[in-house]
């Protein structure tokens, strides 16, 4: 176990530092003061540690027993069990998501928070709900994402206020974070493995897009239910500047205690499902039952670290730089600023690291985690880059959406089954606690600067949304890299061909 958290913290370090370096010289900068800095510090430590302890965590636990469940599930055969099992997965890993939670907190003033989270928690488990039937009745990925997404931007368009439109799409993006993605991907591999044809593989993949698809939808249906419209920011308390060593230690005091609060009620529901599964169908002995019960243990002293390190530390610093960097030259520095930490801001994402190692392993290597890595940069690279401009200029956010899915959904018809289910899983993953704990307060804090008195109106439209474009990007650039991919396989096989055929005909001779 040593070895392991080694290697983990090893992992992090990599993952981490360089976005705390970008942050660093952006705070020497923009002159932010020695308590915001204390904060930042000694939130990137937590992030290292708590990245570590979460990766080794859900190796053990979360990964485990969600194949576990998803090969039992399937092997009974009961249609009937496999949708109402998954509804409940759905509901009760994303009541409590850390990354639905702060998202939440962001629009509280404008929305009730509960009437949020219970809204995009039944959307999910509606929606691995038929994830999951489509891997029992084969159904095409790519037909049930053209027409959902076809419902999805027809209700927006039509029937709901477009100060709703960035919160809806943003709800897609954050379901999906570091407590559900690691249950809900092993969930389909355990699924997929019992299939004996050669597309069970592929298939294992899409429970992650069909679940992010689905809160927008339902916080869509209820923008119109309540019929929500000219929806405005509630400002929170302003970012406290001045404070001590003993300060810092008391906000990261309190920061435990309320994320231990959080990741506690996540965890739960999972403990208790956990419980009754093992009860009911006592697949688990006794020695695995004890290391998926110790990595539920490390997973959530991880995860609490990790998110107390992102909101007590980062989001402060997002939100003083944002401010800063919307002051200069009419904010259009943010756009390249905003590329950079895009880029590296991707690798610090909790549950992109199981999805990368998930797709290495289900493709026995040929998709390599580090190629996985490169492109997911790449993606939220330019998808913070159009965020930025977003913040810039105001421009609506379907003049982006629409035409970048439109673009996503025509590369299914080319790009391999495999990729496009990893490239509409990368979307909701690489949309983590990360992005909405330091680049949502960034985008904020630079609307505020840049807009004024008006701000509280912008920031609901050109503020929020930069967690729907990190989702939109990587399903363009993995499926992309999909065709090349599929191209350079073809070529490799076409030349061993021809090759083989030169000896045949030698030996003939």
């Amino acid at each position: 176990m040593k070895s392991a958290f080694k290697e983990k913290l090893k992992e992090s370090l990599s993952s981490i530092l360089p976005i705390a370096v970008i942050v660093v010289i952006l705070a020497v900068v923009a002159g932010v003061d020695t308590y915001s800095f204390l904060l930042f510090l000694t939130g990137c430590v937590l992030l290292i540690l708590g990245l570590s302890g979460f990766n080794m965590g859900a190796d053990m636990s979360m990964v485990v027993l969600g194949e576990k469940v998803g090969s039992v599930l399937t092997h009974s055969r009961k249609v009937w069990l496999i949708a109402l099992v998954s509804f409940i997965i759905g509901v009760i890993v994303t009541v409590a998501e850390p990354d639905l939670q702060i998202l939440a907190g962001y629009v509280s003033g404008a929305i009730n928070n509960w009437l949020l989270i219970i809204t995009v928690a039944v959307g999910v488990g509606i929606f691995l709900m038929i994830a999951m039937l489509r891997i029992v009745f084969r159904i095409r990925l790519s037909l049930l994402l053209i027409i959902f997404y076809v419902i999805a931007f027809l209700i927006a368009y039509f029937f709901v206020d477009s100060s709703f439109w960035a919160i809806a799409f943003d709800a897609g993006g954050v379901t999906t974070g570091p407590m559900t993605v690691p249950f809900i991907m092993s969930l389909g591999v355990g699924v997929a493995s019992i299939r004996s044809d050669k597309e069970g593989k592929d298939d294992s993949f899409g429970l992650v897009a069909l679940a992010s698809t689905g809160p927008v939808i339902a916080v869509l249906v209820l923008g119109i239910i309540t019929g929500a419209s000219n929806i405005e920011y509630v400002f929170s308390e302003s970012v406290a500047t001045s404070g001590t060593l003993q300060d810092v230690c008391i906000d990261y005091l309190w920061g435990f205690a309320d994320y231990a609060k959080e990741v506690g009620i996540a965890v739960a529901p999972i403990v208790v499902f956990f419980i009754l599964f093992q009860i009911i169908t006592s697949s688990f002995h006794k020695r695995q039952i004890i290391k998926v019960v110790l990595g539920i243990v490390i997973t959530f002293v991880g995860l609490v670290l990790f998110l107390a390190g992102a909101n007590v530390g980062f989001a402060p610093m997002g939100t003083l730089i944002g401010e800063y960097l919307g002051g200069i030259i009419d904010g259009w520095l943010l756009i390249p600023v905003g590329m950079v930490v895009g880029y590296f801001v991707v690798a610090a994402e909790p549950a992109v690291h199981v999805l990368n190692k998930q797709v290495e392993r289900v493709s026995a290597g040929a998709i390599k985690a580090s190629s996985m890595k490169i492109a997911l940069s790449i993606s939220v690279c330019c998808a913070l880059g159009l965020a930025m401009l977003r913040v810039i200029t105001g421009i609506s956010i379907m003049y982006i959406l629409i035409p970048g899915y439109a673009l996503a959904l025509i590369l299914t018809f080319f790009s391999p089954k495999l990729f496009t289910g990893i490239a509409f899983d990368s979307g909701g993953v690489a949309s983590g606690a990360m992005v909405s704990a330091f680049v949502i307060p960034m985008a904020i804090g630079a609307c505020t600067t840049i807009n004024g008195s008006g701000a509280a109106a912008a920031i609901m439209t050109d503020a929020f949304g930069c967690v729907a474009f990190v989702a939109l990007m990587p399903l363009i650039t993995i499926q992309i890299f999909g065709i090349i991919y599929k191209h350079k396989t073809a070529k490799i096989k076409r030349t061993f061909l021809t090759v083989e055929d030169r000896i045949l005909t030698y030996e003939v001779d």
